[in-house]
Parts: structure tokens; sequence; C-alpha cells
């Protein structure tokens, strides 16, 4: 992405990271998650291609599309039931982070750095310290840290008084419209990945820079541009 004003986000001194298609790639443990629970309660397994399209929203979410409209309350609270309890033993058999997080992440650890993710805020540092990311980041925070998920702004909100920072002086850090409905909601800036889960509709939701690889980051926040 090309700049006009490469100083443009000169005055952003705090990161805050979704977690699912922007720094882990988890979406083939979910899929397999999902299906297991939908074989346990006697139903067709989905393709991981359609399940994907669902994650970004929560568990809680994910589990009601993938029942789809027939299901009922209970339907929906005995598979969700399952899927936590089958996804907290397998969240690590295929999760990875995506090439240049790490790189990443090395460059920019002299700015303060938060995760707000919609995925239960557990599951999330088990996974975090699985990979070994945890270090890179002051706070993390869940889909059940607070009484709303994104694209609700309650997280950011909290974030920014944790981070010390004003809102144009954060940026989020995501792969989805999710994403950047709630950095738009919290009046801070929007940086979207295109390698991700939610990256096909950022063309409908676009965010202040958009990025192929999180290396790329730190050369925006210097006033510099990309580095090459």
């Amino acid at each position: 992405m090309t700049l006009s004003d490469p100083t443009r986000f000169n005055g952003v001194r705090a990161l805050i990271f979704d977690l699912d298609g922007t720094l882990i790639d988890s979406k083939l443990d979910l899929a397999l998650a999902v299906n297991a629970t939908l074989e346990h309660m006697g139903r067709a397994a989905l393709p991981h291609s359609r399940i994907y399209g669902y994650v970004g929203r929560g568990a809680p979410r994910l589990i009601e599309q993938a029942l789809g409209p027939g299901a009922t309350s209970a339907d929906c609270r005995q598979g969700l039931a399952h899927f936590l309890a089958y996804y907290r033993e397998h969240m690590l058999d295929n999760t990875v982070t995506y090439p240049g997080v790490r790189e990443g992440l090395a460059a920019l650890e002299s700015l303060p750095m938060a995760v707000l993710t919609n995925k239960p805020v557990r599951f999330s540092e088990y996974i975090l310290e699985g990979l070994g990311l945890s270090g890179y980041f002051r706070f993390v925070y869940g889909g059940n840290s607070f009484e709303t998920k994104k694209p609700d702004p309650a997280g950011m909100e909290v974030l920014l008084r944790d981070l010390g920072a004003t809102p144009r002086e954060a940026m989020l850090v995501g792969d989805s419209e999710v994403d950047v409905q709630t950095a738009r909601n919290a009046g801070t800036w929007a940086c979207g990945v295109t390698y991700g889960l939610g990256s096909e509709r950022l063309a409908e939701y676009p965010p202040d820079l958009l990025l192929n690889s999180l290396e790329e980051l730190a050369g925006y926040l210097d006033g510099a541009g990309p580095r090459r």
C-alpha cells in the first residue's frame, strides 16, 4: 500500500492485535473442532472453507452458524460445550504463526502491545504461550473478558487505558471487517492484513493501512515508509 503521507502514523505508540487470521493460522484446528462437534450431534460435516467464513465473532456464534438456522438454543449450548472441550485438547495440533509474524513482532517490541480477540481468553493465552509469543504482549483480552465482543469498542477502551494511549495513538491490526469496525468504533487507526481469514471482506471495509506481511508494519510507524 502506498501512502501519500509517510509520516501519517508517526503518532502511533500502542498496538493492539487480533489473534486468529492475524497472528496465528488456526483455521484447520477450528474447522476440525467444528466438524467433530457436528459429528457428536449426529449432523453432517461442513466443508472447511464454509467454516472458515464463520470464524471471527466468537465461539458461540461460530457454533450457532455451523448448526444452522434450525438449531434450538439447547442445541447451541450442547454444541458449544462439546466444541470448547474438543478444541481445548486440540488447539495446537496444526496452529502456527503466519509467515512474518515473529519477525514483525520482534521489530515492534519497543512499543506496548496487546491482543484483543473474540476467542475465549484462556484459549488465547494458552496458544500464545504455546507458540512462544506471549512475551510480546502486556495484555490479552478475549471474547469472554467483557460483556460484549468486537466490533463493540468496550475492549479497546479498556486497552487504551491499560496502555496509556489516546485513540489516535493506537492502532488495531486485524484481518477482517470486524477489526476495522472495532477500530472505527473506538476511534483508533485500523490496519488490515491481506493473508487472513476475513481479508476478502476488507475491500468493503477499507482500513487505514493494508499489509501483506506483519514485517512491513514497523516501517510505517517510523515515518520511513515500508522497509525493503
